[in-house]
């Protein structure tokens, strides 16, 4: 796994993804490449609950892509860059498990996107800005900006965001809904470790919070019948799990569950 690109470590069922290339973390072909690798690693790794994306130092989650290696690619290159990092961004978002986008520092065009395909999103008090400015650049936000803002902002906003290439700060993130929670600046790293970790077993049945992450964004768009139908397939799965019996049983005794994740 490319450690220099992304540094991939697991500590208390949470695999930390972080992105490495500094001083603003912009992606690259390579990026993408060791990115994917990855939410691979975590995703077949039993002992992984959660999985939280970060930029490495105190500036920048992500600045986006690399903006002078974009400026070389030739056309072809650049519709395959972004295919494939809409498809890796695709692998992180269906992965059945918790993902969590902890901005550490500016959070904007890319960066932004591949946060916005995590299920939430904490950041350090002062971070920095938010946004997708890419119209300043004349293109739009193409690694799944207009559509996963737009699902989480609505229509009109997102609209308005992007074509002024707004670029907000988090309190501004959280109160619009971008942003779950804005965590203390001092012991930031500890903080979403223990944000991530109540989503893990043995505290939380979290194969249970995976079928709930694949029902609301596997169904959301879904006709309201096909959404019922994957809502009852996956609730099948889940009665014949182990944290099913372990939940009931601990209910009926009223007793605290301890999970196993399985």
């Amino acid at each position: 796994m490319s450690a220099e690109l992304v540094r991939y470590e697991v500590r208390g069922g949470v695999a930390w993804l972080t992105l490495c290339d500094p001083p603003v973390n912009g992606y690259s072909h390579e990026m993408m490449l060791a990115l994917d690798r990855a939410i691979l690693a975590a995703r077949f790794d039993d002992a992984v609950h959660v999985l939280v994306v970060t930029g490495a130092g105190e500036k920048f989650f992500c600045a986006g892509a690399n903006i002078e290696q974009l400026k070389a690619m030739t056309p072809s290159f650049k519709y395959s860059f972004c295919l494939h990092a809409n498809e890796t961004l695709l692998r992180l978002e269906h992965t059945p498990k918790l993902t969590i986008a902890a901005l550490n520092g500016h959070c904007v065009g890319g960066g932004l996107e591949v946060a916005l395909a995590c299920d939430l999103r904490v950041a350090r008090e002062g971070a920095g800005k938010i946004g997708l400015p890419e119209v300043a650049l004349g293109v739009l936000p193409g690694t799944g900006g207009t559509q996963r803002l737009t699902r989480v902002l609505g229509a009109s906003r997102a609209l308005d965001w992007m074509v002024h290439g707004r670029n907000v700060d988090v309190a501004e993130a959280e109160r619009a809904g971008l942003v779950h929670r804005i965590l203390p600046a001092a012991g930031f790293v500890d903080a979403v470790q223990q944000y991530a970790e109540q989503f893990c077993a043995p505290r939380k049945a979290s194969l249970a919070v995976g079928m709930i992450k694949r029902a609301v964004l596997g169904g959301g768009e879904l006709p309201l019948e096909s959404g019922l139908a994957l809502e009852r397939e996956l609730q099948a799965r889940l009665f014949a799990s182990a944290d099913c019996r372990i939940g009931l049983e601990a209910f009926l005794a009223k007793q605290a569950p301890a999970f196993t994740g399985r």
